[in-house]
């Protein structure tokens, strides 16, 4: 068992009523071919609270910091949705609490064991195997990745 020495900063924000306004959004997505002129009349209010927290009381957003879960197209200073009423399932990305120390990872689970997995460009993380030594809680599931392309 091996916890990575690179420390990763993370911060959390709780959601503080509906605060995300709507937006206008084209009704049949956004064509990355040729647009259709017809879609220029097509639009409807997209609440991002909504559709981004299925569980306000139990969801959180986190800066990610550090460049462990590239591959799985977390960057850093991404911000990550986290919901905390899910219950985590094999291959799912998580926010894990090891031994007092958070870190985002890939949740895998082979025969009954836990294993958190970094998805690092260099592949330079080691997986951290969950063992009864090790203090060992999933803080919540990241539900969705907000990216910036810039």
């Amino acid at each position: 068992m091996a916890i990575q020495n690179k420390k990763e900063e993370i911060i959390f924000y709780s959601i503080q009523g509906e605060s995300l306004k709507k937006l206008h959004i084209y009704e049949g997505g956004v064509s990355a071919g040729f647009p259709s002129p017809a879609d220029d009349y097509l639009d409807v209010d997209l609440n991002l609270h909504k559709y981004l927290v299925k569980h306000p009381a139990a969801t959180f957003f986190i800066i990610a910091k550090g460049h462990s879960m590239e591959k799985a197209g977390i960057s850093d200073n991404d911000l990550l949705v986290i919901d905390k009423s899910l219950e985590p399932k094999n291959n799912d990305i998580v926010v894990a609490a090891v031994n007092g120390e958070f870190t985002v990872k890939r949740y895998l689970v082979h025969d009954g064991q836990v294993c958190l997995r970094a998805e690092g460009e260099f592949g330079d993380y080691p997986d951290i195997e969950i063992t009864k030594s090790i203090e060992f809680e999933v803080w919540g599931v990241v539900t969705h990745t907000i990216h910036n392309h810039r």
